[in-house]
C-alpha cells in the first residue's frame, strides 16, 4: 500500500541530513501493516476505511517512531499521509486502481511527496497476481532520475497469518521478511526485518501497529488477511 512506500521517501529525506542508512522501496514508504512490509501494493483500501499506525523502528531505517493514515476514499482510490518527527515533515501518496478485480490488479498513484522539504512526487506502477493464499506483486517506481524495481510475496495461512517478503533494486533499498498476525479484524502487528542493498549490508528492525476504522462501509467482509 502507499504508506509502505512513502517511508522510502522519507528515507531520502533522511540521507540529505544525514540519518539515512537504506531501506528498500525507493527507500520504502511506512509500511502499514496492512501491506506487506516495505512497498506499495496493487490492492486498495476499502472506500470509507481509515488505518492509523504506530511504527517503532531502527533509527537507521527512519526516524524511531513515526505515524501514518490512509484512508480508502472509493473502490479505486485511496490518499495517505505520513508524519515524521525527526526532521519534521509531512508526506503525502495517492493510489488509484487501474484493474481491481482479483485475480489480477492493476495500479499506479505517486508516494513520497514531501512540500516541506522541496521533494517531488514518485510516480509508480504496479500489477498483482491475488488468490486466496498466494499473493504476487511486481513494478516500477522513479525516485529522481533512476527507475527502481519493486518485488514482493505474501502467503496467507489463513484470516489472522500472513508471512511476506519484498524487495526494491537500487541503492538506499533493501530486502525484507516479515509477518502479519490480524489480532482482531481491524487491529493488526507487522514485525519485520530489513536488509539493506548497500554493502557493508546491515540488518534493520521494525514493528508497526495498526488500527483499521470503518467510517462508513462497515460491512465489507475479507476472506484472507487484509493486505492494504
Amino acid at each position: 500500500m502507499i504508506l509502505r512506500q512513502m517511508k522510502a521517501r522519507y528515507l531520502k529525506a533522511l540521507h540529505v541530513v544525514g540519518f539515512f542508512v537504506g531501506l528498500s522501496v525507493a527507500p520504502s514508504a511506512s509500511a502499514t501493516t496492512k501491506g506487506l512490509s516495505q512497498i506499495v501494493t496493487p490492492d486498495l483500501q476499502g472506500p470509507g476505511e481509515l488505518s492509523l499506525s504506530f511504527q517503532a523502528q531502527s533509527e537507521q531505517i527512519a526516524n524511531p517512531f513515526e505515524l501514518q493514515a490512509e484512508m480508502g476514499l472509493t473502490k479505486w482510490a485511496e490518499s495517505a499521509v505520513f508524519r515524521g518527527f525527526k526532521p519534521d515533515d509531512w508526506i503525502f501518496g495517492t493510489e488509484f486502481g487501474l484493474l481491481t478485480k482479483e485475480p489480477w490488479l492493476l495500479s499506479t498513484g505517486f508516494v513520497n511527496w514531501s512540500p516541506h522539504l522541496n521533494v517531488d512526487p514518485q510516480p509508480f506502477i504496479e500489477a498483482g497476481y491475488y488468490t486466496e493464499h498466494h499473493k504476487f506483486i511486481a513494478g516500477a517506481t522513479q525516485v529522481d532520475y533512476r527507475h527502481e524495481a519493486i518485488l514482493g510475496y505474501a502467503y496467507d495461512f489463513n484470516e489472522t497469518w500472513r508471512v511476506q517478503v519484498d524487495w526494491q533494486s537500487g541503492s538506499g533499498n533493501s530486502s525484507t521478511v516479515g509477518f502479519t498476525w490480524n489480532i482482531t479484524r481491524d487491529f493488526q502487528v507487522n514485525p519485520a526485518i530489513y536488509v539493506t542493498n548497500d554493502r557493508p549490508h546491515e540488518v534493520l528492525g521494525y514493528v508497526v501497529f495498526t488500527y483499521t476504522f470503518r467510517l462508513w462501509s462497515g460491512k465489507k467482509e475479507s476472506s484472507t488477511i487484509s493486505t492494504k
